[in-house]
């Protein structure tokens, strides 16, 4: 059986230091262990920009120069992305573009290369962002397979009819078990069949303890034979297929109700309605401020402000089936919302005072809001 087997490797870039730690020695260092340990294995991984920058600052070069001659080695292919992991369809296009071309720096600066694929945070697809990750030079995009507007009957990979880009889609299901067990456990190992797994890389240790080494048995095995996206695309016919709006956490029933990032902005929830109400104001007055002695420091509040995980810990969606938390979390929530005011505080122009007024208190009806409901659900 082939494994293509994708790896998203993210923490905020304002989570405190003790869960990059955590992060790092409990699934990231032990991921490169194994790859290391098992020449013959390939994965493919999106290590985000902000990631990387926090790593570096906390000491972790080592690992990082042996990331890097994996990927000289041809056994980790990176992906593009946004370096601060925004829901890249919910923020504005010069955002985007400035996020995508950071991450591309960074991965210049600390691995000197330059990805072919791309990995849209939260796996979020549209139309019009399909066609931007075209322009900028990308050749591939990994989706979750409900992206696909039709039955994909087996299908593994398409093009889109949207940007012409190259689509590889995950496996849902088995991507939301512990991915090892279950491919142990196939009936078809022995096929040559092909698995496209994508999860996020502390699932291995973090999320997942595996006490039994089952990671690392699945990487001996001689029954998988482990393929990057780029090598496994590059053998296998594409053909046409129209995508829909989504992510790999939507399901049928937000679809059609027309909330394919009903996570990240739900129309019924009036924290996620607020907080983007916030995200569009900052953007709005630090573009007017553009010529501001601080808009270095607003543009960087603004991003680590807009990253998903904000709007994630706001939704209070349960993921205990597949590893995860309840996503509710007020400190996190109040975390992203901090950066939002901070980017708009840290304007020295005078001007800017009715705006900072103005976001002020929006701001402090989040905070209440935020509190409230926790207190009281």
């Amino acid at each position: 059986m082939i494994w293509i087997n994708f790896l998203h490797l993210y923490q905020p870039g304002n989570t405190e230091d003790r869960f990059i730690r955590d992060a790092v020695e409990k699934s990231y260092d032990k991921i490169i262990s194994a790859l290391e340990k098992n020449p013959r294995a390939k994965f493919t991984l999106n290590i985000s920009g902000c990631l990387l920058l926090r790593m570096d600052n906390l000491g972790y070069g080592n690992l990082m120069g042996r990331i890097r001659a994996l990927v000289e080695k041809g056994q980790i292919e990176l992906t593009g992305s946004a370096s601060y992991h925004p829901l890249l369809p919910l923020i504005p296009k010069n955002e985007a573009i400035d996020q995508i071309k950071e991450n591309e720096r960074i991965l210049l600066e600390y691995f000197n290369y330059k990805p072919r694929g791309f990995f849209s945070p939260e796996m979020a697809y549209s139309p019009k962002l399909s066609k931007l990750i075209k322009t900028l030079g990308y050749k591939w995009l990994i989706l979750d397979e409900i992206s696909a507007s039709e039955p994909l009957r087996g299908v593994s990979a398409c093009e889109d009819r949207a940007s012409g880009l190259k689509i590889i889609f995950r496996s849902r299901a088995i991507s939301q078990t512990f991915v090892p067990d279950t491919l142990l456990g196939s009936a078809d190992k022995n096929s040559n069949k092909a698995i496209i797994t994508a999860t996020d890389g502390e699932l291995y240790g973090l999320r997942h303890i595996d006490p039994d080494g089952k990671l690392e048995s699945l990487l001996e095995s001689a029954d998988y034979q482990t393929k990057t996206v780029s090598e496994f695309l590059d053998k296998t016919l594409a053909r046409p297929v129209s995508l829909r709006e989504s992510t790999w956490e939507s399901d049928e029933d937000e679809l059609k109700n027309g909330m394919p990032f009903a996570l990240w902005y739900n129309k019924n929830n009036a924290i996620h309605k607020d907080l983007w109400r916030l995200a569009r104001m900052a953007h709005k007055t630090i573009k007017t401020f553009r010529d501001d002695n601080n808009y270095g420091w607003a543009k960087w509040h603004y991003a680590r402000g807009v990253a998903s995980c904000m709007f994630w810990w706001a939704s209070g969606k349960d993921f205990r089936n597949v590893f995860g938390p309840v996503a509710w979390n007020p400190d996190e929530i109040e975390r992203g919302a901090n950066d939002l005011i901070r980017s708009i505080r840290t304007l020295a122009d005078e001007k800017a005072k009715p705006a900072k007024l103005k976001a002020e208190k929006l701001y402090a009806k989040i905070r209440y809001n935020i509190w409230k409901k926790h207190w009281t659900n």
